[in-house]
């Protein structure tokens, strides 16, 4: 074959492939990114547009007129007590949704899929999982009807084992007291969020090389050492996706507080978003309400970007220390 004809060739090869990644590009356009994009905006960029439009008016909710004050609810909002209140108790919320089921569910995947799994099976570890998992994927309403129960001044689980087997004579009132409720709340969110982060680091365990724990046991590492050299840097970015995705559940929690406590007694389990929601429907403050629900999620925007800046540095870093190394 000539030059010219070679030439040619590689011409027309080069056009084929190109009109083959186009179709193909058109075709994501088409597949993905577009339904994507219309759905983010018709989800989130519209309503969190209207509701800092709502949040800029004086509005009693249905027919009546609303109206323009400005930034006076948010104005309003830095001299309110509850406000601050429940955002204080959000920090709570992170410590029983994402810190300690992150302990937890690291210590309980590695245990499962480390030493159950060897010794008892595949069929065991899985069996316990799943049943670490049933109460994340139980119905709020049920897990609130069942830990109203549990921690029921009279009749509750604790308390009857607390004066049965202990002989408690004053027993706690779970519910009732302002010390006490908010860790009441904790209890039911870390036993409902103990599940989610074992599935995941789970999985993710599963695609862990079995020779690096082999190779680490034959050189006389113990069970901790093997976790803290080989499980963790294994599994972190599923630790960042745990801590993201509870940090943000975290924050905007608000079907256990209305079960058990309905943000009482005395604001004590007051949590943002059950805040903005008595304001909505209970004290006909949609304005006010929608300030509240503007300003949390602004925080879980914040919140979020830290974290993946986070996670985007340590990759970062194990990429750069690899090409080192």
């Amino acid at each position: 074959m000539s030059r010219t004809a070679t030439s040619a060739h590689n011409k027309r090869e080069r056009n084929a492939n190109e009109k083959i990644y186009e179709k193909r590009l058109r075709s994501g356009y088409g597949r993905y990114i577009i339904p994507g994009a219309i759905g983010t905006v018709v989800i989130l960029l519209i309503p969190f547009v209207a509701n800092i439009w709502i949040s800029l008016h004086n509005w009693r909710g249905g027919r009546s007129k609303m109206k323009f004050i400005g930034l006076d609810n948010y104005i309003k909002l830095i001299g309110d007590e509850k406000f601050w209140t429940s955002f204080s108790n959000s920090i709570y919320m992170i410590v029983a949704m994402a810190v300690i089921p992150l302990l937890i569910g690291l210590i309980l995947s590695a245990v499962l899929f480390d030493y159950i799994g060897r010794e008892f099976g595949g069929k065991t570890s899985s069996f316990l999982r799943a049943c670490y998992y049933i109460p994340q994927i139980l119905p709020v309403g049920v897990a609130g009807i069942l830990w109203n129960w549990i921690l029921n001044s009279q009749t509750g689980a604790i308390n009857r084992i607390l004066a049965g087997f202990f002989g408690v004579e004053k027993t706690p009132d779970w519910l009732g007291d302002p010390d006490l409720a908010i860790y009441a709340v904790m209890l039911m969110l870390i036993w409902s969020q103990i599940g989610y982060p074992v599935v995941i680091f789970m999985s993710a365990l599963g695609r862990v090389d079995p020779e690096l724990y082999e190779a680490a046991a034959l050189d006389g590492a113990g069970w901790w050492r093997r976790f803290t050299a080989i499980t963790l840097p294994q599994i972190k970015p599923e630790i960042f996706v745990v801590v993201l995705t509870c940090t943000v559940a975290a924050l905007k929690v608000f079907g256990p507080v209305y079960m058990l406590t309905k943000g009482g007694p005395q604001s004590s389990t007051l949590v943002p978003s059950y805040y903005s929601y008595i304001n909505f429907f209970g004290k006909s403050q949609i304005g006010y309400g929608a300030a509240i629900a503007s300003v949390l999620a602004i925080l879980i925007a914040i919140v979020a970007a830290v974290i993946m800046v986070f996670q985007n540095r340590s990759a970062a870093r194990e990429r750069e220390g690899a090409l080192n190394a």
